[in-house]
């Protein structure tokens, strides 16, 4: 059996059909599907030892603490830490964002100062920042994309300087592919004393980092994207800012003394996990990076570059067809419009050949407008996508621009 029938194998969800069609799933960028080990891993938690964590002195409050607190070893792991209190655990990549925008933002930005983003970027790395500048009165500025869907990286090396306190660049551009040039942004913030960062959602599956390798200051993503569950986040910040850092939220678990008069708060990671998190997510969060481990980057970096590139040329040999962000370095990620066809209708109609794509906007209106168009389809791929599903997707646009036509 071949590796990539061993990998498909692991995900239930591959032997479902739709509409009668077996299922070609081409939006892993919006949410991967779940390996069974995981699936299996989260209802242990509720079937064997479920309970609150960090409270109880019972067993099965002690069980899932110690499982839970491991995962932070886990994630270091994954990205490169060396210090567990430099995980935040969140609800998702947004909330992480929001965590920096809103915390470190007040502690450091003032009237004047700018905070550095780039036109590519998800609305949840755009509107967070907004709404800190004008609370602060600070500027927002924006690094433009050139033709292809590349950053100008000379603007941003033009603007890139002391008014600058903070800079917040995706690793990956989830409407684009578009892979951005992280080493050097954030050497450059560094010169400047501007503090960076990094939103990973998209990158840390297709292209994993070592944060103190490139010394990026937050490092931000989902665990759904990771073939992990829904409703878990991960902020990665450096210790030192962290520790700096006022609180995010407020309540129970990170606090270390309440009195009428005061509060106290507790030391890294609690003060930035009020209430109760996702207990079972996390925890089955460390089967989903083991999955991923085991069957390795180099493999799914190299198996989704062959699908990029293989459905980058089919989709190529379509006149009707316009790609959406060519830029050399890229990941898995294609976003195309059909000449006279309408995205919706197109993911509509591929719906009925078996095949799911996203189509609209993608949280990235910006982008959108910049290359002018209001919506493109997305064809995103995982570890467990195969040439066959993209001749599925190919042979489905040529039945839509026919009919069209």
């Amino acid at each position: 059996m071949s590796k990539i029938d061993t990998i498909r194998q692991a995900f239930p969800i591959l032997n479902e059909t739709v509409h009668g069609k077996p299922l070609a799933f081409l939006d892993t960028g919006a949410s991967a599907q779940k390996p069974l080990c995981v699936i299996n891993a989260e209802k242990e938690v509720y079937e064997k030892y479920y309970a609150n964590i960090h409270r109880g002195v019972y067993f099965f409050s002690q069980e899932s603490t110690e499982r839970y607190e491991n995962v932070r070893k886990v994630v270091c792991e994954l990205i490169g830490s060396h210090d567990p209190r430099e995980i935040i655990f969140t609800k998702g990549t947004t909330e992480s964002i929001n965590l920096v925008a809103h915390s470190l933002g007040n502690l450091l930005l003032d009237r004047g100062d700018r905070v550095m983003i780039t036109e590519m970027e998800h609305h949840a790395n755009i509107v967070p920042w907004q709404m800190i500048c004008q609370a602060k009165g600070s500027q927002l500025i924006v690094v433009p994309v050139l033709d292809d869907g590349s950053l100008d990286m000379d603007f941003l090396h033009a603007n890139l300087d002391s008014t600058v306190k903070i800079v917040a660049v995706t690793q990956i551009s989830n409407a684009l592919g578009t892979v951005n040039d992280i080493a050097a942004i954030t050497q450059k913030a560094h010169e400047v004393g501007a503090k960076i960062l990094v939103d990973g959602a998209q990158g840390v599956v297709h292209e994993p980092l070592n944060v103190k390798d490139l010394d990026i200051d937050f490092y931000v993503f989902s665990a759904h994207k990771l073939y992990g569950p829904t409703g878990v986040g991960v902020l990665y910040g450096k210790k030192e800012l962290l520790n700096a850092m006022p609180p995010y939220q407020t309540g129970g678990d990170m606090i270390d003394e309440v009195t009428f008069d005061k509060t106290t708060f507790a030391p890294l990671p609690n003060k930035f996990e009020a209430g109760t998190p996702n207990i079972a997510g996390v925890i089955a969060f460390e089967t989903a990076i083991r999955f991923v481990q085991e069957v390795g980057f180099d493999y799914i970096v190299e198996h989704e570059k062959e699908l990029l590139d293989y459905a980058t040329a089919e989709l190529s040999k379509l006149p009707e067809v316009r790609l959406i962000g060519t830029a050399k370095n890229k990941v898995g990620v294609i976003s195309f419009v059909v000449k006279g066809v309408h995205p919706h209708d197109i993911g509509t109609m591929l719906d009925h050949f078996g095949v799911a794509i996203r189509v609209g906007h993608h949280c990235a209106q910006p982008i959108m407008k910049r290359f002018g168009v209001p919506a493109t389809a997305r064809v995103s791929f995982g570890m467990y996508n195969t040439k066959a599903e993209v001749d599925q997707l190919i042979d489905g646009l040529k039945k839509i621009i026919e009919m069209f036509s």
